[in-house]
């Protein structure tokens, strides 16, 4: 084989390599990519059933209730203009409390019930997640819309 054709065989193999492994890194990358969707946007049909994203809002007024024998929680979350109701099982964070804000991770079911893998809670009196205060924002928009029309 003439150097030539051993310096091309090289590059193609390295270029065959760089192209896999794009490929492999960019799979990981949309596997693990979690998007969040507000309340509204779920009753919208805006979020994947069966996929995993994040939700964000007020945990609603009155609505969390305890089964006795478990750690399952039931309790809703609300962006002001509509509410998912969501059920978690295991220990939720110790400053989770009914009209704070929450973002949850986890998949919608079925049934129209959004079952948590992850709760995350604020961490100050007036700390709201990010994405939560930002679709409380533009559902009070929308709100003031409505009512101006």
């Amino acid at each position: 084989m003439k150097p030539r054709h051993k310096k091309l065989t090289i590059i193609v193999a390295g270029v065959a390599a760089l192209g896999i492994a794009s490929m492999l890194v960019l799979n990981a990358f949309q596997s693990n990519l979690v998007f969040f969707f507000s309340p509204s946007q779920v009753v919208a049909k805006e979020a994947p059933i069966g996929k995993s994203f994040r939700i964000g809002g007020l945990v609603e007024e009155g609505s969390v209730k305890r089964e006795d024998s478990s750690t399952t929680v039931r309790f809703s979350v609300t962006d002001t203009m509509q509410t998912i109701p969501v059920v978690y099982t295991g220990i939720l964070p110790d400053l989770f409390r009914e009209g704070k804000g929450i973002v949850a991770q986890g998949k919608i079911s079925a049934a129209g019930i959004f079952e948590a893998d992850e709760v995350l809670a604020k961490h100050d009196e007036n700390y709201m997640p990010p994405e939560a205060a930002e679709a409380l924002e533009q559902a009070a928009k929308a709100q003031k819309a409505s009512l101006v029309q």
